[in-house]
C-alpha cells in the first residue's frame, strides 16, 4: 500500500475518526468496551467523544484437551463472566465437564490477573440494560469478536453495537446476527491484515493501556 493511502495514522487517529461517526448518533447510556490491547487507544477516543464510561473486555480461548491451540470456545469476562462454546467442536471432541470447568477457571484467573494489572481493584461494569459499544482496532477473521459478542449478549444489555475502523465485508456479514448494529469506517477488498491500513501499527503495550484507562475513569 502506498504511503499516502493509509486510512489511519495510528490507533488514536482511527479512534477519533470512529468517534466522529459515532458522535452523529444518539446513544442512550452508552458503555464502551475495548478489546485489549489494540482496541484500547481506539476506544479511548470514542469514550472521550461520547462522554461515556469505558471498560475492558477480555476474551480468553479455551483450548481442546491435549491441543491447547485448537480453540473450542472462550471465556468472556465482565461483572458476570460467560463461557461461549463452539457446539460442533464440543460434540466432536466430547471433553468432560470437569475439563471445561477447570479451563474456564484457569482463564478467569488469567483475566483477573490482567484486569488487576490494567485497572487495579476497579470492578467490571454491569452490562444489563446498557447500550454497549464494543471497540477494536480492526477485525480480520472475527473469531475473538464473535465470542465477545455472544458473551456480552448473555449479560442482557439493551443494545450491542460493534464499532471498528476496518474489517472485511464478509466478516461483518458473519457477525451481523450477533449484534444490533455494526459501524465500520472501511471495508476494503482485498483485505489482507488489519495493520496494512495503519501507517503506525506498533503493538500497544501494557503501560499505554494502564495510562489510558487511568485517564478515562469516572
Amino acid at each position: 500500500m502506498d504511503q499516502t493511502t493509509f486510512p489511519f495514522e495510528n490507533r488514536r487517529d482511527a479512534g477519533r475518526q470512529l468517534a466522529k461517526e459515532l458522535s452523529e448518533r444518539d446513544f442512550e447510556n452508552p458503555l464502551i468496551l475495548a478489546l485489549p490491547r489494540g482496541g484500547v487507544p481506539v476506544a479511548y477516543e470514542v469514550a472521550n467523544a461520547l462522554g461515556a464510561q469505558m471498560d475492558l473486555l477480555f476474551v480468553k480461548k479455551i483450548g481442546a484437551p491435549g491441543w491447547p491451540e485448537y480453540g473450542m470456545g472462550a471465556v468472556v469476562d465482565g461483572a458476570n463472566p460467560q463461557i461461549v462454546l463452539t457446539e460442533e467442536i464440543v460434540r466432536q471432541l466430547q471433553p468432560s465437564q470437569e475439563y471445561i470447568e477447570a479451563e474456564m477457571q484457569r482463564q478467569l484467573e488469567e483475566i483477573a490477573r490482567r484486569r488487576l494489572t490494567y485497572l487495579g481493584e476497579r470492578q467490571p461494569i454491569d452490562l444489563k440494560d446498557r447500550t454497549v459499544i464494543i471497540v477494536d482496532d480492526g477485525i480480520a477473521t472475527g473469531g475473538t469478536v464473535k465470542a465477545a459478542l455472544k458473551g456480552v449478549r448473555k449479560n442482557q444489555p439493551r443494545k450491542i453495537i460493534l464499532a471498528v475502523p476496518v474489517a472485511p465485508r464478509s466478516t461483518l456479514v458473519e457477525l451481523s446476527d450477533q449484534c444490533d448494529e455494526i459501524i465500520c469506517l472501511h471495508t476494503p477488498s482485498p483485505f489482507g491484515a488489519v495493520g496494512a491500513f495503519y501507517r503506525d501499527f506498533n503493538q500497544t503495550d501494557d503501560s499505554e493501556v494502564i495510562s489510558l484507562m487511568s485517564r478515562i475513569r469516572d
